[in-house]
């Protein structure tokens, strides 16, 4: 029919918005859950690493680098380098990441690692959409155990 002539073209066009929306927000919640899942992964990776070490010095370093490590391996980019935050326990009770391992042998002690990272979504901006997508926090915790028998700094 004439008068149908054109009609697909203004479909399209008031659809093809809409369906590059849906995969902007599909690739924001991809993104989100790969991150979410690195860093789970690096919170993980990173207490071990502290719970290993025989003294809170190397324990923070062991654990950075840990944590580096399986972000970079996941691909993740953070805004900013990855912020990790220490604490500690002695048997049972909250102290600091340092007082756990000063803590005497035969007493449970644990190290507790968290790890927080901004992940952008700029490079999924759809070229000719006014999205601002920004980035999100994505942060985890992981608590590991100092082995109880062992000699500690």
């Amino acid at each position: 029919m004439a008068r149908d002539r054109g009609s697909v073209s203004i479909e399209v066009a008031v659809l093809a918005p809409a369906f590059i929306g849906l995969m902007v927000l599909a690739g924001v919640a991809g993104r989100t859950a790969v991150a979410d899942e690195a860093v789970e992964s690096a919170a993980h990776d990173a207490a071990r690493a502290a719970s290993i070490a025989r003294d809170a010095r190397t324990g923070e370093s062991d654990a950075t680098d840990a944590a580096r490590r399986q972000l970079d391996w996941w691909g993740l980019r953070c805004t900013a380098p990855p912020a990790l935050a220490f604490e500690g326990s002695v048997g049972g009770t909250e102290t600091s990441f340092g007082a756990a391992y000063r803590g005497a042998p035969g007493v449970p002690a644990t190290v507790t690692v968290t790890v927080t990272c901004t992940v952008s979504f700029d490079d999924l901006r759809a070229r000719g959409l006014p999205l601002a997508l920004g980035g999100k926090t994505v942060s985890a915790s992981f608590t590991s155990p100092l082995d109880t028998y062992r000699s500690r700094a």
